[in-house]
This record gives C-alpha cells, structure tokens and sequence, in this order.
C-alpha cells in the first residue's frame, strides 16, 4: 500500500473507533508502529486534529471529518490526469473549468499530496493529432444540456455532403475526434457526425422535449442491445 492510502485509511479507522493504538494500525498495515508513529505525526502537521500518545491510543476530535477533497494518491492521480486531458483536448471553457477544479483541488490538499499537482508521471500532450473545428464545441455542449436543436452542413468520408438538422445527445471522444451522438431528423434515426465534419454550424432557439425512442438512454439501449 502507499504511504498516502495508508495515511487516508488511517483517517477512516479513526473516524469508525473511539480510541485505536498505534499497535492495531500497525497490524492492520503490516508495518512497524514506528512507521505508524511517523503517519500520526505527518498528519497532525497536515492539520488533522488527532488527539492521544504513543502507548495510550489515538482519536479524531469530535466533529471532525474528513474535508470533502480528502483523496488517495492513486484517486487525485486519475483526477489531475483527467483535468489535463480535458485541459488539451476539449473546447476552451471546458479546459478553464478544468484549471479552476484543480486549483480548488489545491487549496484543500493535506501536504503530503501537494506534490501530486506537479508530477508529470502520467501526461496528455496539448494538440498532438488535434482536428480543427470550424465552430466552438461549447456551444454544443450548451446546446445538448438546453435540449436546443443545431443545424449544420456535414462532409462524409466520402465527400458527400448534406444539411442535417439533429437533436444533439452526447459528446464521445474517441481521440483524436469528437463525435455529436444526435437524433437525425433528416434520417429519422440516431446518427454519429463527428464534429470536424460538421460546417455551417446554426444553434437553433428550437427546444426539444424528451421523447421516447429519441433520448440519449435510448441510444445506449440501443447500442448495448447490438454490442
């Protein structure tokens, strides 16, 4: 286990127990009470209000609880490789977001992560294969969360084009392209139009309301009923 889990477990096993000594972490961890003595003093440091001594037993202040960004190593790892993903390969707003989540993410972190902020173990480099989109992908995410239809001219692959006007569902990614999961009406089916291909782009002030056969869990029913 690494050291930050065991340090994160340790914070658990005292919030479920009125008083745990040094020797029962130590079992429970497989390690030496002098590690576990050096984990207590760490997080004492990191302001966690642990109350006791060495011989005697530890407890949580009453009241305490965890902060709500309280994560492991492994957990804040996939976090920040998320954020850059999003950061590199998604539309501007949604990147700015990203940068934002992660500086509040920074203000709550105990310091024994802080490091994880700055490690580079695991990176998405910015506009490697990158397609261009010719419109702000923004403004389609705005467009499926306001169900608001868009109309567009599309290229196959191809090179035939048609005009389209669809009731966006969902973004997928499937790097390097996103791909707009729609209800087509001019197939009257659920179609796939990746967002590169896509021109002309109109955000239409048209809603839609939710109907059956045409929502985005049917295009998973549908999709896993095939899979």
């Amino acid at each position: 286990m690494r050291r930050a889990d065991r340090l994160f477990e340790i914070i658990q096993r005292l919030r479920r127990r009125r008083v745990v000594t040094a020797h029962s972490l130590a079992e429970q961890f497989n390690t030496s009470e002098r590690t576990i003595y050096r984990d207590i003093r760490d997080l004492i440091a990191s302001k966690v209000p642990i109350e006791g001594a060495a011989g005697i037993g530890y407890s949580l202040r009453k009241g305490y609880d965890l902060p709500p960004l309280m994560f492991s190593e492994s957990e804040l790892e996939a976090l920040v490789f998320g954020a850059r993903m999003v950061q590199n390969w998604s539309d501007a707003e949604l990147g700015r977001a990203a940068d934002a989540a992660l500086s509040k993410i920074e203000n709550v972190l105990p310091a024994h992560l802080q490091r994880m902020l700055d490690d580079r173990s695991l990176w998405a480099p910015k506009d490697v294969r990158r397609v261009p989109v010719t419109f702000d992908l923004g403004r389609l995410r705005a467009a499926i969360r306001g169900c608001t239809k868009v109309r567009f001219r599309y290229c196959d692959e191809k090179g035939a084009e048609t005009r389209r006007k669809v009731r966006p569902l969902s973004l997928w990614f499937y790097p390097p392209f996103w791909t707009a999961a729609s209800w087509c009406e001019l197939r009257d089916d659920f179609r796939f139009f990746r967002v590169d291909r896509m021109n002309d782009v109109e955000f239409l002030n048209e809603p839609f309301a939710e109907e059956a056969g045409k929502s985005a869990a049917d295009l998973f029913r549908h999709l896993l009923s095939k899979s």
